[in-house]
């Protein structure tokens, strides 16, 4: 995954937790109060400067009652190109053949890209 990608999805995510918590008219002391963790880790959260660890999410998921699908659907539908759109009609208009040899092309260049390190990353990050 393209660094650029993976900053635009730790801003998505970040904007995702400062509406829940403008929705739920919290500040940020009070809701990394709630949630554990410093008011300057959340605001870089929030910002996009910092990645959201897997237990922290989980306690932004608790602590606002929703489901990590719920939490996500948003960010999934905003982050859907028009080009990603295209990609998969012309993917889906392809002979299954044809479609399994797209697939083992995509497998080859991941496989290629973790080979020089650019391996796809996660939600878990450092807390510190």
């Amino acid at each position: 995954m393209a660094i650029q990608q993976k900053v635009r999805q730790i801003q998505l995510v970040g904007r995702k937790i400062r509406e829940l918590r403008k929705e739920h008219k919290l500040t940020q002391v009070e809701l990394s109060q709630r949630l554990g963790i410093q008011q300057s880790d959340l605001s870089r959260m929030e910002q996009g400067e910092y990645r959201v660890s897997l237990d922290t999410l989980f306690r932004i998921l608790a602590e606002f009652q929703m489901s990590i699908g719920e939490f996500f659907d948003e960010l999934a539908q905003e982050s859907i190109t028009p080009r990603d759109v295209r990609l998969v009609q012309q993917f889906n208009a392809l002979p299954n053949e044809a479609q399994r040899e797209v697939e083992d092309f995509i497998a080859f260049k991941q496989a290629q890209d973790r080979r020089r390190g650019d391996e796809p990353g996660d939600l878990e990050g450092d807390e510190a």
